[in-house]
């Protein structure tokens, strides 16, 4: 056993000895108190019966990520064709717009990411990406979330889900800049689980003398950060029951749509998605569908060929509903989901993490030498009792940020916000012609958020030369 341990931590050492992860103290001696005292807080938040299943279940057993059993297309709503379809969409945006002007619905970010893939030194939703103003995925997030609050004239409160790599930063950010026009009573903040990296002989992974490298535990972990953090408590104090769910890369997204939340609430659903019709079998998006009778996700690598390929009658993909990471959920669906603690799957990734060698020296390896473990918010639909798959337009709703260059990059979301400003503009009567195909563009959320808001703005008004950038 290691020296210089308080009393009250030798039952935390033994338990790592017992679990056989006694090479986490290699330094100890070398360390000072405040490190030592760093590497054993971490320790007291591992899970060590956790990550002994996981281990054998997913590095070393028969539960390893991979598709088996019988898989199904899911049925969705469609974008509305006829006018019988046009009245059934209208039902549905005025049962959600008097949610929303009830109190009932809160917006939900999930935010924990870095943007190293963009070259972004930062939390990702602190990256400017409006294209004339360059405002933040975070401004343009909560400037979308306060018009909707003035539109309906009711607070939406707003729940943040950060990670320990970003969340101090996040806070600070939002202060910085008197959050955005929002109280700050009402934008939450809070962080989700970590969970440790696994070698392949299932040893902690050390990326310093007194740290052991841990990752934010997925997008599921946010259902049960929403429970732990008291987010859950917090809304059921304001009459909240549903939670609309997005993830902070979506620059088109729109944040507790009223059409998403009135077919949720007329259907009675637990749970619903929303998802955008695949045309390329390639894209690499999941699919909404059934894995031996039960509703979830099916990851586009789980896919093969002959399923992602397949046709129906009419020609189109028989998987073709892509999940596009925007959901509904109901307090209480998250509250049963969360009883006794996380109960989604755990997904496997094997992955390049940094380490130190035996000479206590710090490798970046060129190829995947250990494991990460995560929990995808999506494998909970299959929990649900009801739910509500509803197809969105793409253009309108789905632009993410996800890559520095090529396909969905800075340079594709600007352009897909610019499409979106000059589809709104020529549907409130205006001639574009004058701002040429390359011209810049930008309408605030504060100014119109939807393309009938701003023909109503922009009513009798016939120049447009101070709207181009």
């Amino acid at each position: 056993m290691i020296q210089g341990v308080d009393s009250n931590k030798q039952g935390l050492v033994k338990k790592i000895y017992d679990a056989e992860q006694d090479h986490i103290f290699r330094y100890w001696d070398e360390l000072d108190p405040t490190q030592r005292n760093n590497l054993l807080t971490q320790l007291e938040e591992v899970d060590f019966d956790l990550l002994t299943t996981l281990n054998s279940d997913l590095i070393h057993g028969s539960k390893k990520n991979g598709l088996a059993g019988n898989l199904e297309p899911a049925e969705f709503i469609k974008l509305p064709k006829t006018q019988d379809e046009e009245v059934r969409f209208e039902k549905a945006k005025t049962a959600g717009e008097e949610a929303l002007r009830a109190g009932r619905v809160a917006a939900f970010l999930v935010a924990g990411g870095q943007g190293s893939r963009l070259g972004f030194d930062g939390a990702k939703g602190k990256f400017p990406i409006s294209p004339v103003k360059n405002k933040t995925l975070f401004q343009l997030h909560a400037e979308k979330i306060l018009a909707s609050s003035k539109k309906y004239g009711v607070t939406i409160p707003w729940y943040i889900m950060t990670s320990l790599l970003n969340h101090a930063e996040t806070e600070t950010f939002f202060k910085e800049n008197d959050f955005f026009g929002l109280n700050s009573s009402d934008v939450v903040f809070f962080t989700q689980a970590m969970i440790p990296a696994l070698d392949p002989d299932g040893k902690l992974v050390m990326d310093a003398r007194d740290n052991i490298f841990r990752n934010p535990n997925g997008h599921g972990g946010s259902l049960a950060a929403l429970k732990t953090s008291g987010a859950l408590d917090d809304m059921k104090r304001r009459g909240i029951d549903l939670i609309s769910y997005f993830q902070v890369d979506n620059v088109l997204i729109k944040i507790c749509d009223p059409v998403f939340i009135g077919f949720h609430v007329l259907q009675e659903a637990e749970m619903s998605a929303k998802i955008v019709v695949k045309t390329d079998p390639a894209e690499k998006v999941g699919v909404v569908g059934f894995m031996d009778g039960e509703l979830g996700v099916i990851e586009y690598s789980d896919l093969s060929e002959a399923d992602e390929t397949a046709r129906n009658g009419d020609g189109s993909l028989k998987f073709q509903a892509g999940s596009i990471a925007i959901h509904i959920f109901n307090a209480e669906f998250v509250e049963r989901e969360t009883d006794g603690g996380l109960n989604l799957p755990w997904h496997l990734a094997h992955k390049k993490i940094p380490y130190l060698n035996e000479n206590g020296e710090l490798v970046n390896p060129e190829s995947p030498n250990a494991y990460k473990f995560e929990t995808f918010v999506f494998d909970a639909l299959g929990h649900a009792k009801s739910t509500v798959i509803l197809e969105v337009d793409r253009r309108e709703e789905f632009s993410p940020v996800k890559n520095a260059e090529g396909s969905d990059s800075p340079d594709t979301a600007r352009k897909d916000m610019v499409a979106q400003y000059k589809r709104w503009l020529q549907h409130a009567g205006h001639d574009l012609t004058k701002g040429g195909n390359h011209a810049k563009l930008e309408i605030s959320p504060l100014f119109a958020n939807d393309p009938d808001e701003l023909q109503e703005k922009l009513s009798g008004d016939k120049n447009l030369g101070d709207y181009w950038g």
